[in-house]
C-alpha cells in the first residue's frame, strides 16, 4: 500500500503521522501484525487471559460489554500500560451512552431521533454518544445503523434505523457521523451491504439483500459513498449477501461466490474500495455469527475476509485459534503478506487520526433526551376521538402492561401509573390471571384501557410480536366498540399487525422516562403531537387504518 495514500481522506495524516505508522508497522512481527486485525471481547476473556491477548498477541481493539463508568474506564487504563501499540477501544453507541455505560444515557432508538424529525435532535443524540465514550476512552464507535427498514417482518433492524425512506437514513447518518468524528470518535457504519429487506437475523444464518443492483446502488449504495465521500472512517460488514450487486461486479460469478458482504471481494474491494474509493477500516460484524460462520470452515472464512478486503475481524469463537488459522493462511499462501501489510496499515492509521487532540462533546444531556422524545412521539391514528383524554370524563385508568416491564429508567408500568396519579387519574395495574371472560353490560363507562407495550427488537430471535396471555389472551383489546382504549408502543412500531382495530395507537419508538412522560403528556393533552412516521405504522394493511 502506497502510504501516500494515507495523506488522502479519511485520514488525511500528515508526514509526521506517516513516519509513525510506518515504523510502528515495522516493529511488530508476523503474530503482532495478525493480532492488529483483531477486534476482540474482552469480557470473552478472563482478565489474564485479555492482559495476554494485548501484550503478547498485540490485539488491535477491545469492546466491553455495557459497566460502570469507573469500571470501563478502569479496565481500559490497565490494558493501556500492556500495549504496544495503542488500543482501538470499541462500543455500539446506537442509542446513547448506555451502548458503553451501564450508568451513561439511554438517550434514544435510532427511529426515535428519526421521528423528531429534526436534525438538532440528531446532534444532539451524536453528541452524546461521543461525550459519554469518551469518558471512558472509547474512540471506535460500532454506529450508527444505516440499514433501511423495508421489511417491517425484519427481527433486528426496526427501531436500531433511522426508517424506510433512504434520505432520511442518510441526512441523519451524515449529522451523525460529522458529529461523532468531528469530537474524536470514529464512525463505523453497518451493516454493510445492508440489512432491513430479508424477513431474518444475520446474527443466525446468512441473509439476503436481494434489490437489484440498480436498486441497491440508488439507495443503500448511495448512503454508503456519500457517507464516504465525506469521510467516513470505517464500515462493520455484515452476514449478508448481495446476489445481484456480486453479479454486477463479476458477471461471472458463480454460486460459490454468492458470499456474504464480511466475506465477498466483489462487495468489499469492487464496490467498497474501487467504485466507491473506500480507504478506511472495514471490519466484520462478530464472526461468532451464524451468518458468518455457516458459510465456509473457519480455517478458509477467517483468511478469506481479509483476502476479500476487511481489514479487522470482530471477536472470535476462540481468538488464539483464529489468529493461528491466519497464520496458517500466511504459510499456505490463502492469505497473501501484502494484504496483511495492507490491513495493518489502514488499522495504524486510523490509530494514528484518533490519537489528534479533538475539542470535547459537551452537551446537556438530560434536556436534550427530553426534547427528543417529545418532538418524537407520534400519533398513528385516533379513529374514535379519544385524544385529549380528560380525567372528568375517565377519572379510571386500567393499565395493561405487554412485554418487558422493566426499562433502563425503572418499571414501565409504575413510572406510567406515577404520572397518571400525579394527574388524578385512579390506576388499575390489570393482572390478566385475576380475571375471567366476561361480557360487555357492565363494563365501566368512566374507565379507559392503556395498553403500554414494550417488546423491543434484539439479536438472536425470528420474530417481533405480540404474545398474548395463554389464559384466553385476556389483555387482548377485544370490545375496541363498547371500551375506549389506547396503545403505546416503546419500542416497535409495527405493533398494528397484532392490533390492527385498536381505534387510538400511538409510537414512542424507545422505553425511557423521558418517552413515557412525553408519550402521556400528549394523550391527556398536555402537549402536541409532533412526531412523523419514519417508516409504515399500518405495515401496507388495509384494516389497520379502522
Amino acid at each position: 500500500m502506497d502510504l501516500n495514500l494515507l495523506k488522502q481522506k479519511p485520514f488525511y495524516l500528515s508526514d509526521e503521522q506517516i513516519a509513525w505508522v510506518s515504523e510502528i508497522r515495522a516493529g511488530l512481527n508476523i503474530q503482532q501484525k495478525v493480532g492488529q486485525l483483531f477486534c476482540v471481547l474482552g469480557d470473552a476473556e478472563t482478565p489474564e487471559g485479555l492482559a495476554e491477548l494485548v501484550e503478547n498477541y498485540s490485539v488491535g481493539g477491545v469492546l466491553f460489554r455495557p459497566g460502570p463508568r469507573e469500571e470501563i474506564r478502569k479496565k481500559y487504563a490497565s490494558l493501556d500500560t500492556r500495549a504496544k501499540v495503542p488500543l482501538m477501544k470499541a462500543s455500539n453507541l446506537e442509542e446513547g451512552g448506555a451502548g458503553a455505560l451501564t450508568d451513561g444515557t439511554y438517550f434514544a432508538s435510532q427511529l426515535q431521533v428519526a421521528a423528531a424529525n429534526d436534525l438538532e435532535c440528531t446532534r444532539q443524540f451524536a453528541l452524546n454518544c461521543a461525550a459519554e465514550g469518551r469518558s471512558v476512552g472509547i474512540n471506535w464507535t460500532f454506529s450508527p445503523v444505516v440499514d433501511i427498514d423495508y421489511n417491517f417482518r425484519n427481527p433486528i433492524t426496526n427501531v436500531r434505523t433511522f426508517g424506510s425512506d433512504p434520505e432520511r437514513v442518510l441526512e441523519n447518518a451524515r449529522v451523525f457521523v460529522r458529529t461523532v468524528q468531528t469530537h474524536g470518535v470514529a464512525a463505523s457504519c453497518k451493516h454493510f451491504p445492508g440489512d432491513g429487506v430479508d424477513f431474518r437475523d444475520q446474527h443466525l444464518h446468512p441473509t439476503y439483500n436481494n434489490l437489484s443492483a440498480e436498486e441497491w446502488f440508488a439507495t443503500y449504495g448511495r448512503i454508503y459513498e456519500t457517507l464516504i465521500d465525506e469521510g467516513l472512517m470505517s464500515i462493520m460488514a455484515g452476514h449478508i449477501i448481495q446476489p445481484n450487486v456480486i453479479r454486477a461486479v463479476n458477471p461471472a460469478a458463480a454460486e460459490a461466490d454468492m458470499l456474504p458482504g464480511s466475506q465477498s471481494k466483489e462487495l468489499l474491494t469492487g464496490v467498497l474500495r474501487e467504485k466507491f474509493g473506500f480507504n478506511g477500516v472495514i471490519i466484520t460484524d462478530a464472526t461468532i455469527m451464524g451468518g458468518y460462520t455457516m458459510t465456509m470452515p473457519r480455517s478458509q472464512a477467517i483468511p478469506a475476509s481479509i483476502m476479500a478486503g476487511c481489514d479487522m475481524l470482530c471477536f472470535g469463537t476462540n481468538i488464539r485459534e483464529d489468529v493461528s488459522y491466519l497464520l496458517d493462511a500466511l504459510d499456505s499462501g490463502l492469505l497473501t503478506r501484502e494484504r496483511l501489510d495492507d490491513a495493518v496499515t489502514r488499522v495504524l492509521a486510523l490509530k494514528a487520526k484518533l490519537a489528534e487532540n479533538y475539542p470535547a462533546a459537551k452537551v446537556d444531556a438530560a434536556t436534550e433526551q427530553r426534547r427528543c422524545a417529545d418532538r418524537a412521539v407520534t400519533l398513528v391514528k385516533d379513529t374514535q376521538k379519544l385524544i385529549p383524554v380528560r380525567r372528568e370524563r375517565y377519572p379510571r385508568i386500567r393499565l395493561v402492561a405487554l412485554g418487558q416491564d422493566e426499562t433502563y429508567d425503572g418499571s414501565m408500568t409504575e413510572m406510567a401509573a406515577g404520572f397518571l396519579e400525579e394527574k388524578g387519574f385512579t390506576v388499575e395495574r390489570y393482572d390478566p390471571f385475576a380475571d375471567d371472560l366476561h361480557g360487555t353490560r357492565d363494563l365501566p363507562k368512566d374507565r379507559l384501557t392503556l395498553i403500554l407495550c414494550n417488546l423491543p427488537a434484539a439479536s438472536n430471535q425470528t420474530t417481533v410480536r405480540i404474545s398474548w396471555c395463554p389464559k384466553h389472551a385476556l389483555e387482548i383489546p377485544r370490545f375496541v366498540c363498547e371500551e375506549p382504549t389506547a396503545f403505546i408502543s416503546f419500542a416497535n412500531p409495527y405493533h398494528l399487525q397484532d392490533i390492527p382495530r385498536v381505534r387510538t395507537f400511538i409510537n414512542a419508538y424507545t422505553a425511557t422516562r423521558a418517552a413515557i412522560t412525553a408519550a402521556l403528556e400528549k394523550l391527556l393533552g398536555q402537549s402536541a403531537f409532533t412526531g412523523v412516521n419514519p417508516v409504515d405504522p399500518f405495515c401496507g394493511l388495509e384494516d389497520a387504518h379502522l
